[in-house]
């Protein structure tokens, strides 16, 4: 009973927000597809980074992160199932931060360290963090905010509102008729 609640919220977002959320999305969404891109195409940023810090099943690990960085970025700059996908984005960029930026904090990531200082510890680390950070806070905005009005989402909202306006003016013809006969 309860998924019955959530699903409107997911499936059917708010769209009336301010246009400008497009740009939110396309930050987002354009910076996950490229990134999902990378993993396939260099090794060091796809299985060759999830081997060195330690995945199970590095390659399965790469190619999935991969391939939903793709999809989903996609999604969010086209504004369909938004706030869908921006669930696992946060997620993502969670397990991203902790497998990359405690070590780093700690001195004791397996990958390179940043070319210039700081270079251990806490500045470190946010000074690495900070595209981290704009994802998670672009993802969950999406998530509360909704697509915003120029989207997929939005589109397919106008339509089921038209599709309702027709089908309760058919009904209202027919019971004219009916009354009428």
């Amino acid at each position: 009973m309860k998924d019955r609640r959530w699903t409107p919220w997911f499936l059917h977002p708010p769209v009336d927000g301010p246009a400008s959320i497009v740009a939110i999305r396309m930050m987002a969404g354009a910076v996950f597809l490229w990134e999902g891109i990378l993993k396939f195409v260099y090794t060091n940023q796809g299985i060759g980074r999830f081997t060195k810090l330690g995945f199970p099943a590095p390659g399965l690990t790469a190619d999935f992160v991969a391939l939903l960085e793709i999809v989903g970025g996609a999604l969010l700059i086209a504004g369909f199932l938004t706030r869908l996908i921006a669930i696992p984005f946060v997620i993502e960029m969670i397990v991203a931060i902790l497998s990359t930026k405690v070590a780093l904090y700690l001195g004791t990531s397996p990958l390179p360290l940043p070319p210039a200082p700081p270079q251990i510890g806490a500045w470190a680390v946010l000074h690495e963090i900070r595209s981290d950070y704009a994802q998670i806070m672009s993802a969950l905005y999406l998530l509360i905010a909704g697509p915003g009005p120029w989207s997929v989402d939005a589109m397919l909202a106008r339509m089921r509102i038209r599709r309702t306006r027709i089908f309760r003016g058919a009904g209202s013809a027919m019971a004219l008729k009916n009354l009428s006969a």
